[in-house]
């Protein structure tokens, strides 16, 4: 997936780094404290939502509203936060989506009402991390590498999981001794910690520093910039998507893949933990342990990716997802039973995510597949953002989650089946015809 831009950057890069051709780790390296930052700033509502509850009196619905609306904007700036990348630099879009997430974070210690929380944490927040997610990632792992971008990508994925191992137990600690105010000017520095780190350590481009993407031969040039403006560039992208099936079912599965994890999981496993009377601290070490076992597991995926086909991979994260969820509401909600849950589940947490690129990028060629992925990414969000709100509009009603986890379980069996219908080379030939500007 290059992408596509020699870009302005603030600062002027400099002619040589450190390290050689190597550079491109110390950039992974970055980047992948960036995602982290960002998977950790959308996973605090989570760790919020009984707290907010207890302070404010809000329900359950209205703060899941709040994270529903963060994770639909997440999700939707996708394929813009890619077309903004190729028009402007990454270093720009990266740089104005910390400043973003920094000062909307920090600002709700402030707020008194719902629409605070919903501007802050759903609008604003939304925003910033949108330009600070998967998309990023595979637009640096197609500029950087030329081999091997699987397990690169599985790699920057896994960022999402370390984010919830590092912030969700400190950040509950600090809720449960501190209060919830804390909590967020912890992630506000954190956020505002990656910016001088991105200004100073990330070249727009491999060409920058003199040198070529890893795997590249010596000398090999990068693709021009787009034709198009980086609207006509973003709805170029869908046009050119939804002409194909194999658009349409990478968008459906991952539509249930954020269904069944950042929505439900990542937003209300805390919430449905303190329903069975287990604290907050423990609830979130569950989703530490999840995390450390989907940082093995998606880096494995992205191995595996660069190795077996990426439908029969599908098939079984899908299917495995699915059997766990429809697990939980019989596992007693006791050490053994959420220990064999966190571990079973976190395995393929977000390991479809490099499968899912590899045949996007199959289907809609390389330079454009970073918008057409965004796109792609978008439904994922979409999924996410309809369990948070559904699930939470679910527990207030009928008092109980349950019934919210077992339609997740189903969902996610469905796409496991949704995943052998992809032929993405019969789709190569249409996607290639280029839309015009």
């Amino acid at each position: 997936m290059a992408d596509i831009a020699a870009s302005p950057t603030l600062l002027p890069p400099p002619r040589t780094r450190p390290f050689g051709r190597r550079y491109a780790f110390v950039v992974i390296g970055v980047v992948f404290l960036a995602l982290l930052v960002s998977a950790g700033l959308r996973g605090t509502i989570g760790v919020l939502m009984v707290p907010w509850q207890d302070a404010f009196g809000w329900s359950r619905a209205t703060i899941a509203l709040a994270a529903a609306i963060g994770i639909f904007l997440y999700g939707l700036m996708g394929p813009f936060a890619a077309a903004l990348i190729q028009r402007f630099g990454v270093r720009r879009v990266m740089l104005s989506a910390l400043v973003l997430m920094a000062a909307a974070t920090a600002s709700s210690v402030f707020m008194t009402r719902p629409w605070q929380l919903f501007l802050t944490w759903g609008v604003l927040s939304g925003l910033g991390t949108g330009c600070v997610a998967n998309v990023l990632g595979a637009i640096i792992a197609n500029r950087w590498f030329t081999t091997n971008r699987g397990l690169v990508m599985g790699l920057l994925t896994a960022s999402t999981a370390t984010g919830t191992l590092i912030f969700t137990p400190g950040l509950a600690a600090i809720a449960a001794h501190a209060g919830w105010r804390p909590v967020v000017l912890t992630v506000a520095a954190a956020a505002a910690v990656m910016i001088p780190l991105i200004a100073f350590l990330l070249p727009e481009r491999p060409a920058s520093i003199g040198l070529t993407a890893w795997g590249a031969p010596a000398g090999a040039a990068p693709p021009g910039p787009p034709a198009m403006s980086f609207i006509g560039n973003a709805i170029g992208g869908l046009m050119m998507g939804i002409r194909t099936r194999t658009f349409w079912l990478l968008f459906a599965s991952f539509y249930i893949c954020g269904f069944t994890t950042n929505g439900m999981v990542g937003t209300h496993l805390i919430a449905l933990c303190a329903d069975h009377g287990i604290g907050e601290t423990r609830a979130a070490g569950l989703l530490a342990m999840m995390g450390v076992f989907d940082l093995v597991g998606t880096t494995l995926s992205g191995w595996l990716t660069d190795r077996f086909d990426p439908r029969k991979l599908l098939f079984v994260y899908y299917g495995l997802r699915g059997l766990s969820l429809i697990y939980l509401p019989f596992s007693g909600f006791g050490l053994y039973g959420l220990s064999f849950f966190a571990v079973f589940y976190g395995l393929d947490w977000i390991a479809t995510v490099p499968p899912t690129l590899r045949l996007a990028t199959e289907a809609f060629g390389e330079s454009r597949t970073p918008v057409v992925f965004g796109w792609i990414v978008a439904g994922h969000q979409l999924g996410a953002a309809s369990a948070a709100f559904m699930a939470g509009l679910v527990r207030t009603i009928d008092g109980s989650y349950m019934p919210a986890f077992m339609l997740a379980g189903l969902l996610a069996v469905g796409a496991a089946f949704f995943a052998i219908f992809i032929n993405a080379p019969a789709a190569t030939a249409a996607a290639h015809k280029e839309i015009p500007a």
